[in-house]
């Protein structure tokens, strides 16, 4: 069967995002919670951390009792009582009184500060002075001052890293509705791929994608699942296509996207049911004979089969999928650090070309090597540290212009 459909820029495949929604989600353990996504919104059930306590060592002090207070003229103040930690203190203090207090402590009703232990000096056992003014609520964290009660303390969307899980167990919570961890089918395709246990023949060789293409999905925090290796069969090719679906939340296959008269993956998957062919080629390079599908709710991908191109597509389009599918909240994640390009750089207009690039650092300014070497060869990714990203309709770079690289 013969497809013909127009090249999609890459801003247009990305803009397929919308045509996919998030897996499900479960409710899980906090202490299990890192590097998950949050799918519903934190509300704060009471204010944190819920009392004024003490960020210093000191003395908790009515802060206007302190104006004026210096060297040459120190404030003279009565001691009332000392707070240990994790005490609730029985006393109120009064302007002109002063109760000793560690860092972490709970201030006395009518104390509003904290002066620091170095800005006082004791007279005896029951007076102190001090020598310098504080400001209301100076060293001191109020009641509501990180989050109020009712605040969205972390949206749907949200990552979980240590700190968010950390908030999370300040404000008791046990367990969270977390987004389920998307599992990602991988296929090769191709008479000429075998199994990495095998000598290659004259014409062979092998499978390299299935374990590229497994590290960038662990990578992202999601599931690889391989298949293994599907020889030029139509029907074989279905098959395992139809069990990665069941399976699987996204589905990869790599080799098989380009024209040709043994390219089965955009007759396959046509045949699926309720499967629509959304891109059938990309304007970037390397990387243009790059499919997308939908087959009922979940994409599946057909990724060039040389081994730089797949890399480079999964990289720039095929992540920002997944993570949309883990729940992620939608905005550009891609990491850019500034570098001077070492050498002149052409590139053709009317495509998006990724350049692999080494950076190196000399004389304090970051620099990008472009790694020279045909598209093929997967040691121009082993060498290089990022993607230099030339736009549509920009004939070339020209050495020493500042670029903006993407980290690998």
């Amino acid at each position: 069967m013969n497809h013909f459909f127009k090249v999609k820029s890459l801003e247009e495949v990305k803009s397929l995002i919308k045509e996919f929604s998030p897996v499900g989600s479960e409710t899980i353990p906090v202490c299990d919670a890192f590097s998950r996504i949050l799918a519903s919104d934190l509300i704060a059930p009471k204010d944190m951390p819920g009392f004024r306590r003490a960020t210093m060592d000191g003395y908790a002090v009515v802060s206007s009792s302190t104006f004026g207070a210096s060297e040459s003229s120190p404030a003279w103040f009565d001691i009332v009582g000392t707070i240990l930690m994790g005490e609730i203190p029985d006393f109120d203090l009064a302007p002109g009184q002063a109760a000793k207090i560690s860092t972490g402590g709970m201030l006395p009703k009518g104390a509003d500060s904290v002066v620091m232990v170095e800005h006082t000096e004791l007279v005896d056992d029951v007076s102190v002075e001090i020598y310098k003014s504080v400001a209301p609520l100076q060293h001191v964290i109020d009641a509501s001052e990180d989050f109020a009660k009712q605040d969205t303390v972390l949206s749907k969307g949200t990552l979980i890293r240590p700190q968010e899980e950390g908030l999370a167990a300040g404000l008791g919570f046990a367990r969270i509705e977390a987004y389920k961890i998307p599992r990602v089918g991988i296929i090769s395709t191709g008479d000429e791929i075998i199994p990495i246990e095998e000598e290659p023949a004259p014409g062979k060789i092998r499978d390299i994608n299935s374990y590229t293409l497994a590290g960038f999905i662990k990578e992202a925090r999601a599931i690889p699942v391989r298949y293994g290796i599907v020889k030029d069969d139509l029907v074989a090719l279905k098959a395992a296509i139809k069990k990665a679906l069941d399976e699987t939340d996204m589905v990869l296959l790599s080799g098989g996207s380009s024209v040709g008269t043994r390219d089965f993956t955009i007759d396959a998957l046509s045949s699926l049911p309720d499967t629509k062919i959304l891109v059938h080629g990309m304007s970037v390079s390397p990387g243009k004979p790059t499919i997308l599908a939908k087959a009922g709710k979940k994409p599946v991908w057909g990724l060039p089969g040389q081994v730089v191109s797949a890399m480079v597509v999964l990289k720039i389009v095929v992540i920002p999928f997944l993570n949309m599918l883990k729940g992620l909240a939608q905005k550009d994640r891609t990491i850019r650090i500034p570098a001077k390009l070492t050498r002149n750089v052409s590139s053709a207009q009317g495509r998006r070309d990724f350049v692999r690039v080494l950076l190196e650092k000399k004389d304090n300014q970051l620099l990008a090597k472009p790694v020279l070497g045909k598209s093929g060869l997967i040691r121009t990714m082993i060498h290089a540290d990022g993607l230099l990203e030339i736009g549509d309709h920009v004939e070339g770079l020209e050495k020493g212009t500042l670029v903006d690289i993407i980290l690998l």
